[in-house]
């Protein structure tokens, strides 16, 4: 028996018709890895199995000063009881070879410290030399020149430990990234445009009156790449130029500045769509370095940005006004982005059809058209509301009208 033939034809069918439907690129979704640097600027990575940790030790005050801050103190308190207590030794030995120490010496030679008879008079006279509290009734005589001898190398090596550890702790108080802690970036990033143009944009401000010399932002793209020949390269940078560096070499970071990296050819974001940039993972990072200008240090702060914290067809919104003479800057508003029209693709295919562009203008114009529109009749209505509160206040404070009316009496005399 023959089957039955289908009254819809097979080109009509809904396979047909579904093979036919241009299918979207499916995107894998993105793995989640880890930072390489943090948004606080820290360095995510661990160094292990490092053989060579005399290296380490020829560097002593970069050693130090790299400590934590509960490791120097330890080792600032034990490196001067230390020196204290091996000259102690040096002057307990002193007075044991000359005969000091005898409780039956004869009392007429005279001590190479007077009134050191034990350890602990030794120690508090090894105290007394090194700090110079003062040499009161323990001090030495021209009796032993091997006593001379041992108060040069004491006070030579006093100076040495507390140019050391003074400077270690100088250092430590005054490092470069204290000075960062004010200096700040928007939690979010932004792609928008810009002159025309497919732009990266990030805002980065300075907390403190006292500016920065000479400061200069850099970007770099972080991402796992593959060679040609099929090396694996799990940290590859790449130099992301900014505007800035096209002009100049250091920025004014006198107020928030908003840095621009334009998206063009030698962009790494060149290939990237609002749809790619999702499942991509891509980590910007941003370094400002500059000098301290009242201390002269060099200091450097580092932010990082990835995929979930850029934000496509958004722009920062403008913190700093003029008000009586003076600029002022909202930092309430520092990180507050507002939507904008912008292409979903990406600058490449917007350099290849420039009616994409053209239709975004377009619609940016309108938008802005109708966001007028509404300002306008906002204003329209609050000054009819204003206007109509004006006349009902107007109303209520006139002045009533009297009548006078005659009595009923007076009224029937008239009448008669």
């Amino acid at each position: 028996m023959l089957a039955r033939k289908s009254i819809i034809p097979e080109e009509f069918s809904l396979p047909a018709l579904v093979s036919r439907v241009p299918r979207k690129p499916v995107f894998r979704d993105r793995v989640n890895k880890a930072r390489f640097i943090a948004k606080s600027g820290a360095c995510n990575l661990a160094h292990k199995n490092i053989r060579e940790q005399g290296r380490f030790l020829q560097d002593v005050f970069t050693t130090l000063v790299d400590l934590k801050w509960r490791f120097t103190l330890v080792i600032f308190t034990m490196t001067f009881l230390c020196s204290w207590l091996l000259f102690a030794m040096g002057w307990w030995l002193v007075a044991f070879a000359h005969g000091d120490l005898d409780p039956n010496r004869q009392p007429g030679v005279e001590q190479c410290v007077t009134y050191v008879k034990s350890f602990t008079s030794a120690f508090l006279f090894s105290i007394e030399v090194q700090v110079t509290i003062g040499f009161g009734g323990r001090m030495i005589t021209e009796q032993c020149p091997t006593a001379i001898t041992v108060l040069i190398l004491q006070n030579i090596a006093g100076l040495i430990i507390n140019a050391i550890m003074l400077g270690c702790i100088f250092m430590k108080t005054a490092q470069s990234h204290r000075r960062a802690e004010t200096l700040i970036f928007s939690r979010q990033a932004c792609i928008a445009l810009r002159n025309n143009r497919l732009c990266f944009m990030i805002r980065v401000g300075d907390l403190r009156k006292s500016m920065i010399i000479g400061a200069v932002v850099r970007l770099q793209v972080v991402r796992k790449t593959v060679t040609p020949e099929g090396e694996v390269i799990p940290i590859h940078q790449i130099d992301v130029q900014t505007e800035s560096a096209v002009t100049s070499n250091s920025i004014f970071l006198l107020a928030p500045l908003v840095i621009c990296h334009v998206i063009d050819k030698d962009s790494p974001l060149y290939d990237l769509s609002a749809m790619e940039l999702q499942c991509s993972d891509l980590e910007v990072i941003v370094i400002l370095e500059g000098v301290v200008e009242t201390t002269g240090i060099t200091t450097q702060a580092r932010t990082s940005y990835v995929t979930e914290e850029i934000q496509w067809g958004h722009r920062f919104v403008p913190i700093v006004t003029e008000e009586e003479g003076i600029y002022s800057v909202d930092y309430s508003k520092f990180g507050n982005t507002v939507k904008v029209a912008t292409p979903r693709c990406s600058a490449r295919e917007l350099d290849e059809k420039p009616s994409i562009l053209i239709q975004t203008l377009q619609k940016s114009e309108l938008s802005h058209q109708n966001s007028l529109r509404k300002r306008n009749s906002m204003r329209r209505n609050n000054s009819m509301r204003k206007a109509n509160s004006m006349r009902r206040n107007n109303s209520s404070l006139a002045i009533p009208k009297v009548q006078f009316l005659a009595p009923e009496g007076a009224l029937n005399m008239a009448v008669t």
